[in-house]
Order: structure tokens, then sequence, then C-alpha cells
């Protein structure tokens, strides 16, 4: 028995979206390393140029054009640069790529093309030309487990009220996971939302009821509950990449972040980022930022606003009258980008709250640097619930029930519980329930066992049951 010698022959096919790239770039660097797959990754013109040097030298980038769509500005392909509004008509734009689509994978031919929920067309292309499709989930299976399964829809009604989306679908497990507030229901809505074209919702169900796998990038020790329910959902092979975490940080923080953290004693500072796309109303940045004022330790503040908007003068409205003189010696509030990795391994560091974004989840987990979360959006509220409820690894932030509101005491009350070291329940145990996590998502052998065996899984769906051949 030998292994096949042609390379297996993998494209990469990405919604436009920073936070779908990534996974798909670090799944692209990964598989690079083993000299029997080939990758291509495929993609727009725009984002190609910001992404290229990320991906390894060993990858196959091929460019695709971008349809033009009335309401899209020129050359802006991702939604990164683009208002909600134009987001859902860049879902009309690579819905009208799918005739090139068609015609690359005519001539590629790849084995396996991974792809993302948008593209609910791709199976139909794919299938008659022999190329697997692989649904490649950027999201977490108890955010897919609650929100994106068949038995959602449990009638012949298309949109769910608010009422159902507070609970889970029929079967779900009785976890911290298994009920929604009001506010974290709200917001869920979206998902089912027609803007002239398929939901979310209908695209992801029908692109994953129609792939022939599906990948999520997570492991049994974290989420068992959620991906044995989801395998039952949709019936067919859901492979396990292991739990994605971060490389650590290379090159040395940026001087002036350097200097500012340097002042301070060790695991004094509180950190705080919402990500790139998550935006706090002007009342919770008050509420905020007169949290961590209140809770009498340095701070970093980092806040982003939607795209368009004049981000130092809405910063500037927003932060409470006085503020900035009260606490010019110990806090920095902040828009842009920071190199968030260095900053969190920073000796002086030793609190990091957190949207709960699970790249930037990831990222705290593997540091020393405990976590208070504060979701805001979408698959946040069940990353919060999975890693303060099921993980007890972190602090949410107490809000009210029916609007999501939170106070200044609430969140000086979640962030004095991790950085006052309280030694009574539950902080305690939170705090050695950081330290198992972390310790587990350090060891290379979890994530070389488990990535070796996705990898023997996927060639074995292109060579046959062990990937070899007589």
């Amino acid at each position: 028995m030998e292994q096949k010698t042609n390379p297996i022959h993998i494209a990469m096919f990405p919604w436009l979206a920073f936070g779908h790239f990534n996974p798909f770039i670090r799944l692209s660097n990964n598989l690079s390393k083993d000299t029997t797959i080939k990758i291509s990754f495929i993609s727009t013109p725009a984002n190609i140029t910001r992404i290229s040097s990320t991906l390894s030298s060993t990858v196959q980038i091929i460019p695709i054009k971008f349809p033009h769509v009335n309401g899209l500005p020129h050359g802006v392909e991702s939604t990164a640069e683009m208002t909600l509004h134009q987001a859902e008509l860049l879902k009309k734009a690579v819905d009208n790529m799918k005739p090139q689509i068609e015609t690359l994978l005519t001539h590629l031919h790849p084995h396996i093309i991974f792809h993302d929920f948008c593209h609910q067309w791709l199976p139909s292309i794919a299938t008659p030309l022999n190329i697997k499709t692989f649904f490649f989930s950027v999201v977490n299976p108890t955010f897919l487990a609650y929100t994106v399964v068949p038995s959602r829809l449990v009638s012949s009604q298309n949109t769910p009220t608010l009422e159902d989306l507070k609970n889970p679908p029929p079967g779900f497990p009785k976890t911290c996971a298994a009920a929604l507030s009001a506010y974290e229901a709200r917001d869920l809505l979206y998902i089912f939302k027609n803007f002239g074209g398929p939901s979310a919702y209908e695209r992801a169900v029908s692109t994953m009821k129609n792939s022939s796998a599906i990948l999520l990038k997570t492991c049994m020790e974290m989420e068992a509950p959620y991906i044995d329910f989801f395998k039952a959902q949709y019936g067919k092979p859901v492979l396990l990449a292991g739990p994605v975490v971060p490389q650590p940080p290379t090159g040395a923080l940026d001087q002036r972040w350097a200097d500012w953290l340097d002042q301070f004693p060790e695991k004094s500072v509180i950190y705080c980022a919402f990500g790139s796309e998550s935006f706090l109303e002007d009342d919770q940045i008050r509420e905020l930022v007169l949290g961590l004022e209140m809770a009498g330790l340095p701070f970093l503040v980092v806040l982003n606003f939607p795209y368009g908007e004049d981000k130092v003068a809405r910063l500037k409205a927003a932060l409470p009258e006085g503020f900035e003189e009260r606490v010019k010696d110990r806090a920095v509030v902040h828009t842009g980008w920071v190199p968030q990795q260095h900053i969190m391994a920073h000796v002086s560091v030793g609190c990091f709250v957190s949207h709960a974004g699970m790249s930037s989840v990831a990222e705290a987990l593997v540091s020393d640097c405990p976590l208070v979360l504060l979701p805001q959006k979408v698959d946040q509220f069940l990353n919060s619930k999975l890693v303060s409820g099921d993980m007890k690894a972190a602090v949410e932030v107490k809000r009210d029930e029916e609007t999501g509101y939170f106070g200044k005491e609430d969140l000086c009350t979640a962030v004095k519980a991790v950085t006052e070291w309280v030694e009574e329940e539950p902080w305690k145990t939170v705090r050695e329930n950081h330290r198992k996590w972390r310790d587990f998502l350090r060891d290379a052998d979890v994530h070389e066992n488990y990535f070796k065996g996705f990898v023997r899984e996927m060639k074995g769906m292109v060579y046959g049951d062990d990937g070899m051949q007589a």
C-alpha cells in the first residue's frame, strides 16, 4: 500500500470579509505544509492585494473578477469598507460570480473546494464535475447548533419570532447556551431576514445540506454536546480541525505602546477592545469607560465605529465630560488598529475586556490574561455562554435582559472579579479553569493530533477510506 503520488488539489473560496479570510488563510497555510496537498486561493483583486502577503508562498492565488452591482462603490470588495446595506449587496455580487466560478472549476478541477456560508449555489456546479464541496465554518458549532440547523424552523413559517429564538431548537442539549435573553435573540432575527435574496439562514442551511462534508474549527473537549447535535441535524461527515489558536506574536511591541505599558506594575492594566466590526452606542461607551475608571486601575480602551463615520469626532462626542482630564495619567482611549497579541503578552496587562469574538477569545485563553466578556452581536452571545458558562473560564458582564443595557457598576464588578483575585466562588473557579484551558490550548500534541485526523479523513474522502491506494 502506498499513498497516491499526485497531490490533492484544494481550492479555497471564502466570503468577502476579513473575519472569514483569516480562518481560510490559516487553514491554507497549515495544509500547504503537507507536500501531498496543493492549495489554490480564490478571491477578488482588491482583497488579494491585502491578503497575499499572509499566504504561504506555496499557495497559488487565483483572482476572479468582481461583478458590478449598483450601490457598491468601485474597488470596494469586502465588508470592511461597507455599510450593512452594502454588505447585503455584496452577497448579490457573490451570487453573480457563479458563471465564472463554474468556468474556473471546469479548468482548475480541484479534488475539493472549501467554501463559505453564502455560496449555496456552489455544490450544484461542483458536484457534476466530481469536485467535493466542504463547508468550512468560521463560527463555532455552539452558534451553528443553536441557530443554523434545519430544526430551527419546525413549521411552514419562514421567519422565527423573537420568542422562538429565545429558546433552542428541538433536541438541543441542556447546557448554558440553552436559552437566550430578549436582546440576544433580537439580534439573531437579522439572520432570517430577506433582503431581496435568500436570507443568511437559508444560504447557510442550503450550503451545508448540499455539501459533501462540513469542517469545524473546534474540538470535542470544548464543544462536544453542540458538535453531536449538529452532526445529527445534518447527517453527513463533520470533520474537526481542532482548537484553532493563534501563533505567538513575533517581533517587538510598537514603542508607543511599550513605553506607555512599561509605566505600570505587573498585571495592573485593563485592556479593552471590541474588534474591527463590533460597535458600541455612545451611551454604552460612556458606561464602559466610567466603569473602567471606577475599577481604579490603568486601562487601554480601543473603540471603533461603523465605516464612513468620522471616528475621531464620534469618540470625542461619546466620552463623558471631564473624563479625559481625570484619567490622563493612567488611561488611553484609542480608535484604530492595535497589536492586540503583543499588548496582551505585556507583563503589565492583567485583564482583557472583550466582545467575545472567538479569535480574540482564543488569544486571551492562551495568554495569562483573565477574560471579561461583553458580547455585542450574533455569534458572540453564544461564544460568551460557551466560555463563561460551559467552560467557566471567563466572567460575563451582567446586563438588562430586555435591552442589553449595562451600567458602569456592572462593568466594574466584572472587572474586579478577575483583577482583585476574589477567593469566593465562582471567581476562584474561573481563574483555575482559565489556567486549565490555557494549558490544554497550548498543548502542541492536541493540535497535531486533531489536524492529522482531519487531513486523514479528508484524504479518505478523496482516495478511499484510508487515503491509500493498492
